[in-house]
């Protein structure tokens, strides 16, 4: 008989339960049952914990060559990308990552994720970057190789290339969709504001955003402007 570790710990689970509450373990057992028949037959979470998905691609290679993947370039960098679409294994996973270049000057436009956080780690070069948070904190210096950057889900960031060489950056995020579907850009969403809302917003004169130009992509690179 094979042995179900998720049924092990969630009958450990029940009768921690059961006794914090003083309530019989015959009876969180059969609401945790009518809880979960009551369930769509759809729903994950019917057959144990929620995060993990009704079905894992197993049968899929584990191995992804990212370097001989195709490259999307941008102005003033480029990046290769796995997620569930290239990588399959990956579906259901909430996992992505991506291997991002900044050449000397450019800008990795300022945004931020709805649905996922990222973890970021230079492989080469320095970063310079700028966090603020939904609690107005905000936070800026500089990352070397070897530094870690974590951005949580929803906080607004951006990094852009300080140094004279490329900039490397490998980037993670809990999603297994490609990034330009999680992602939503400052350049964006000025783009869809129109002018009398940004001349309140800014006091200045509407005819100031006239000239600016209209922004519809998910990632942007940017070179800075001299």
């Amino acid at each position: 008989m094979s042995i179900n570790r998720r049924t092990i710990l969630g009958g450990a689970g029940l009768a921690g339960a059961a006794a914090a509450t003083g309530v019989g373990v015959e009876r969180l057992v059969s609401e945790s049952r009518s809880d979960k028949d009551a369930a769509s037959p759809d729903d994950p979470a019917r057959f144990g914990d929620p995060r993990i998905p009704a079905e894992l691609l197993t049968s899929q290679t584990h191995l992804f060559r990212l370097g001989a993947s195709p490259v999307t370039t941008l102005d003033g960098g480029s990046f290769r990308q796995a997620d569930e679409e290239s990588f399959p294994i990956m579906t259901g996973q909430a996992a992505s990552f991506l291997v991002l270049t900044l050449q000397p000057g450019a800008i990795r436009e300022p945004h931020w994720h709805p649905s996922a956080w990222e973890i970021n780690i230079v492989t080469q070069g320095v970063a310079g970057w700028t966090l603020i948070d939904g609690n107005g904190n905000h936070e800026s210096f500089e990352q070397h190789v070897g530094d870690v950057v974590f951005a949580p889900q929803g906080s607004f960031h951006y990094f852009e290339n300080r140094g004279s060489d490329d900039l490397k950056i490998v980037i993670v995020q809990n999603t297994s969709a490609a990034e330009p579907n999680d992602n939503i850009g400052i350049g964006e969403s000025l783009s869809r504001l129109p002018p009398r809302v940004l001349s309140a917003l800014f006091g200045v004169p509407a005819d100031t955003f006239g000239s600016f130009k209209k922004i519809d992509k998910g990632v942007v690179v940017l070179r800075k402007s001299r």
